[in-house]
């Protein structure tokens, strides 16, 4: 029957209106789907047989986490198995007690202590699920803490090349599930231990009172076990079915509704025909939500089928022992409970292994990100780079991504020497972006060397020579924090004084940008906060060169600084201010490397180099670049004709005629 194979998540229907602005049904991509299907490959039989596995790999995670606290849960709920033997055996007393001779009083004075026992029982697990409770809510956090601590050190201690190579990035973007995960797992083993202690603790009373009842448990537990899964994963399948549409409808309201959108859904007419589509897609989505619904509700009638014939083929059993005089009515009335008891153990504990499974795949992701994080980490070590250097070289540097076919540096050569700026031009795609991540050393070549004062960088501390580098570059960090704090980051770990953060203001010309907010420095950088607010790109980048400022000041030893697109979005004015104090950056003991498509800044520079396709291809002063009328001479006419006096007059098309 197709009711009894194994749900499968089928290809959902697709709305025309999907089609028209998807392509077909939203699926997205990211570290939360990795192991969206995991449910439905899972049956009965390995979901028990990989309990143990994952449970253990819990108990060492929270073992690190609170041993304290660990034993406690154990404890208890191996207590309340205990205790769930016991009211079993109460039962089976109260049970003898009430069906055997003398009057109704005389048997119910002789059941009284048995049910003073149960009673005391009550309180015993009630005090005990307590216990575990607080002792597991304390586990929870500690453990997503260390999961999480072991997450985020990993991911900034990697090597810049692992963060742009797909293969890693997905891995980190899987990974960041991982302690979350591995909180959940803490509730989930416990419920899972309580349901099995509870089964076992059954199945050992069963066994006392006859041998027989423990097939007859097992007959009837299976199919719960079995019933409850598939009712899961008929469950979890609608869910899967329905997100594909719940995930279009929500990106529709949210183009509706979206700061950057609301000009054109205005002028564009495009809200009332995004909100036309919506209304299909719901339709449709109801469909399918009907569609799984029945087949839910087959899944569950078949299993409520089935275990009720187990039950009824369970009572002939006991009737034939009673009748037989192998059992007595006591025992039937307490194997009824016990089976009964055990089944909802047993089904309990399908549910809590689905999920204990689930959870489990995001943590070893997150297990298997540490251990290749730490095989791609910034190796620690090395010798401090010298406090004074003459120059950084590059010599016949390549270096080619993982991803990549071509290079993208060849055999580059330079020298930036200390108190010069040296300016980096090319077309997009040259490899600029490259070259100044293997002169601050983020990244370190695939071939050639880089030194700084003659000491090769692959000897050097990485951690202490990023110490000696600044960068500033068009798509700096916007960070969420106050402006005072925007500019602090350039040196985190250094106090400031009230006098030095005005110095950097002062240098990048942020005072006019502060005076219009409403708490100066102390102002909040990010709209979405309340009370917060926003700087435009150019006020952003007079704060990010307040930054670089700050972190120039306070360097002691020979440093260079890189400056990426600094000025993309200044007007004319504060662009040539900008270049200015770039300018004024750069000293004795400080070289400065400049990246820019804007010609007017390089002119002052005094080295240029000329990349083409990750070479260089001419390098030297602006007026020797400009005499060679080269790619430079050409780059600089291209941009100075921009501001010719005579400019040519637009052409229009020619006027359609009426019909």
């Amino acid at each position: 029957m197709r009711i009894l194979r194994r749900p499968r998540v089928a290809e959902p229907k697709v709305s025309a209106s999907e089609q028209e602005l998807f392509g077909g049904p939203l699926r997205y991509d990211m570290g939360w789907t990795e192991h969206e299907h995991a449910r439905l490959e899972l049956t009965l039989w390995t979901a028990l047989r990989s309990t143990p596995r994952q449970v253990w790999g819990t108990l060492r995670r929270a073992w690190r986490a609170d041993r304290g606290a660990l034993v406690s849960v154990g404890f208890c709920e191996i207590g309340q198995g205990i205790v769930t033997a016991v009211n079993l055996l109460v039962l089976n007393a109260v049970m003898h007690a009430l069906l055997g001779t003398g009057t109704p009083a005389d048997r119910v004075r002789t059941a009284l202590p048995a049910l003073a026992v149960g009673a005391g029982a009550a309180v015993v697990n009630s005090a005990l699920a307590s216990w575990s409770t607080s002792r597991a809510g304390r586990l929870e956090p500690l453990v997503e803490r260390i999961a999480t601590t072991e997450y985020l050190d990993a991911a900034q201690a990697v090597e810049l090349e692992a963060i742009e190579d797909p293969a890693f990035r997905r891995l980190l973007d899987v990974a960041y599930y991982g302690p979350t995960y591995a909180r959940r797992m803490i509730s989930t083993c416990v419920a899972g231990l309580n349901s099995a202690i509870g089964l076992v603790s059954t199945a050992g009373i069963l066994l006392v009172l006859h041998w027989a009842l423990i097939p007859m448990l097992l007959l009837i537990v299976a199919p719960r076990g079995w019933g409850a899964m598939r009712v899961a994963q008929r469950r979890y399948v609608s869910v899967l079915n329905w997100v594909e549409h719940l995930r279009a409808s929500r990106l529709i309201g949210n183009l509706l509704t979206e700061r950057s959108a609301a000009q054109e859904v205005r002028l564009h007419g495009v809200g009332p025909y995004l909100l036309a589509r919506y209304r299909d897609m719901a339709e449709n989505a109801e469909e399918e939500q009907q569609r799984l619904a029945n087949g839910k509700a087959a899944t569950e009638l078949l299993a409520t089928a089935l275990s009720g014939l187990a039950t009824a083929a369970t009572y002939a059993v006991m009737f034939w022992l009673i009748t037989g005089g192998r059992m007595s009515l006591a025992v039937a009335g307490t194997a009824v409970f016990a089976i009964r008891s055990g089944s909802a153990s047993l089904g309990s504990l399908v549910m809590t292994v689905n999920d204990l499974h689930e959870e489990s795949l995001y943590v070893q992701d997150h297990e298997r990100f540490l251990v290749e994080a730490a095989r791609r980490a910034i190796p620690r070590g090395g010798a401090a780079p010298p406090e004074r250097v003459d120059a950084i070289a590059l010599d016949r540097v390549g270096y080619r991504y993982p991803d990549r076919d071509e290079p993208a540096l060849h055999e580059v050569s330079l020298t930036l020497p200390m108190g010069s700026v040296t300016a980096v031009v090319g077309d997009n795609g040259a490899g600029k972006s490259t070259l100044v991540k293997i002169i601050s050393g983020l990244l370190v070549p695939s071939t050639g060397s880089v030194s700084w004062g003659g000491c090769p960088v692959t000897g050097l501390d990485r951690f202490q020579l990023f110490e000696r580098v600044g960068q500033l570059t068009q798509d700096f960090q916007r960070w969420p924090m106050t402006a005072a704090m925007n500019i602090r980051i350039g040196r985190p770990e250094h106090p400031v004084t009230e006098g030095e953060l005005d110095r950097s203001v002062r240098f990048a010309g942020v005072a006019p940008v502060l005076a219009k907010l409403p708490d100066g420095l102390n102002t909040l950088l990010a709209r979405m906060f309340r009370g917060a607010t926003e700087l435009s790109g150019g006020e952003w980048q007079k704060v990010g060169l307040a930054r670089s400022h700050r972190r120039t000041e306070t360097s002691v030893a020979d440093s260079v600084l890189i400056v990426d697109e600094p000025t993309s979005a200044l007007d004319p004015e504060a662009e040539i201010r900008a270049f200015d104090r770039i300018r004024e950056l750069a000293s004795p003991h400080r070289a400065v490397v400049l990246v820019t498509h804007r010609m007017s800044g390089v002119r002052w520079a005094d080295h240029i180099y000329v990349l083409n396709k990750g070479r260089v291809v001419e390098h030297g002063t602006h007026d020797e670049l400009v005499a060679a009328d080269r790619q430079y001479a050409s780059m600089f006419r291209v941009q100075a004709a921009q501001y010719g006096t005579t400019l040519p007059r637009p052409t229009r098309p020619p006027a359609t005629e009426s019909a």
